[in-house]
């Protein structure tokens, strides 16, 4: 990425610099103050039934939008983006199974594919820290490390699968605090769904994340799992559609939505 695009960047900004190719990375800590958003896209004959998969499932799959059917670029969330070319990495699924990782989807977008922007945990990083919750991985500038869990999603028509947790070390006196600030965030996943003992996920081995980055859990640390919006591509390797195409990991939608403004819609 060029130098002056970072953390105090504007989405706009940043997206403009995906879709011209200097940047091809994680998106963790860009744009602080906006909402990141996963994505996933799907044929239009499985729209209806994957969004009462992601209403049957807020915590994963918190929903900010839906597009019309063969519409990339009209967003309410981002006005002036196109989900073709502007995330930094996708991942092209056929049958359920990983086909490619392409940086832009034009070729092969189709006039019947339905987009689901879904809420990040990523939103959530900048209130942490604002309450001074210690981001270990943000200090190694890595991603986090997530895990699929042993924990099921409510199923909904054929979708179902699952549940996805990313993983953060927590100083053990600040697990509360992240707690609290994560509640107020629904949008952003919500509430940690467990801290402590990963077996009660069914997660083996920490050092062993299914996606993203391993991150030791040092002493004094507490590993805190959130749901996390890369549920959707555990549960398409078990639905296998005919192709489905995501963001790979680490790698979000910038929308214009700003965090303090969800806040404050939430709470009121």
């Amino acid at each position: 990425m060029t130098e002056h695009i970072g953390a105090a960047s504007s989405p706009a900004e940043a997206r403009a610099a995906i879709r011209a190719g200097e940047w091809t990375g994680i998106t963790t800590g860009l744009c602080g103050g906006y909402v990141q958003a996963n994505l996933a896209i799907l044929p239009a004959a499985l729209a209806g039934e994957f969004t009462d998969f992601c209403r049957a499932n807020p915590r994963p799959l918190p929903l900010l939008e839906v597009t019309e059917p063969g519409v990339p670029d009209r967003l309410r969330t981002a006005p002036g983006a196109d989900l073709r070319t502007d995330l930094p990495r996708y991942r092209v699924y056929r049958h359920g199974v990983l086909d490619t990782e392409p940086t832009s989807i034009e070729s092969l977008w189709r006039d019947d594919f339905v987009a689901f922007l879904l809420g990040c945990s990523f939103s959530a990083e900048e209130a942490l820290q604002s309450a001074g919750v210690r981001l270990r991985h943000l200090e190694a500038g890595t991603g986090v490390a997530m895990f699929r869990t042993s924990r099921r999603c409510e199923p909904a028509g054929r979708f179902h699968g699952p549940v996805v947790v990313s993983m953060r070390a927590i100083a053990e006196d600040q697990v509360e605090r992240a707690h609290a600030v994560t509640a107020e965030l629904p949008f952003a996943h919500g509430a940690p769904l467990h801290a402590g003992d990963p077996s009660v996920l069914g997660i083996a081995d920490l050092a062993a994340p299914d996606w993203g980055d391993p991150m030791p859990v040092g002493p004094g640390d507490v590993p805190v799992f959130w749901a996390c919006g890369v549920t959707p591509q555990a549960v398409l390797a078990e639905v296998r559609p005919e192709i489905a195409i995501t963001h790979a990991p680490g790698h979000m939608f910038l929308t214009d939505l700003r965090v303090a403004e969800l806040v404050s819609s939430s709470a009121s």
